[in-house]
């Protein structure tokens, strides 16, 4: 089994601790702190208490009420989209790193170019969003790009889940050891 260099470990390790992050505020955006659903229970609740506001009303309050968790999205979003392009960067300089030893390692390391694109793709994707007015794109083209960014992070959550298993099972098949080697190196 190969060593894996400091600078990719600490890449990797970084890159779990926001990925994770970003996927986490976009759990809570799709439900917690969806504003649809609790711009609805807002209405219900103040209106038990006397107090009547309109929908835009309830819907601009359950915004707020979501509004720090989405600057946390948009924080990890910028250190992704540095995390990328660092990544992409070694690449270039360093290649991929590996060499299949077998046809299903060359089929992972086909999904890790795969993955790769998916992360470039989710970074300027968000930066478009974000900057959408600064950079001249109409609004409802920002709105297409932010569907299809919505749609493809969820191959971000499929790889997460399959990358995990498969380290748990390469780890306890063929790969001892494969996980503290990418800690300790």
């Amino acid at each position: 089994m190969k060593d894996y260099s400091l600078q990719l470990r600490v890449w990797h390790w970084a890159n779990a601790v926001v990925v994770l992050g970003l996927l986490g505020t976009f759990f809570l955006r799709k439900t917690f702190l969806s504003w649809h659903t609790n711009s609805q229970i807002l209405l219900e609740k103040l209106a038990s208490f006397g107090i009547t506001v309109t929908t835009e009303q309830a819907a601009a309050l359950a915004k707020a009420v979501r509004a720090p968790m989405w600057e946390w999205h948009i924080i990890l979003g910028y250190v992704f989209a540095v995390l990328v392009l660092w990544r992409l960067v070694m690449i270039f300089k360093e290649g991929f790193g590996y060499a299949p030893e077998n046809s299903h390692m060359a089929w992972v390391y086909r999904g890790y170019k795969v993955i790769y694109a998916v992360m470039a793709f989710m970074a300027i994707s968000g930066l478009l969003i974000h900057f959408y007015k600064e950079i001249g794109l109409a609004k409802d083209v920002a709105g297409s790009v932010k569907e299809l960014h919505e749609i493809v992070a969820w191959a971000i959550v499929a790889f997460v889940a399959l990358h995990i298993a498969g380290v748990f099972v390469a780890d306890n098949r063929d790969q001892k050891g494969i996980t503290s080697k990418m800690i300790s190196g």
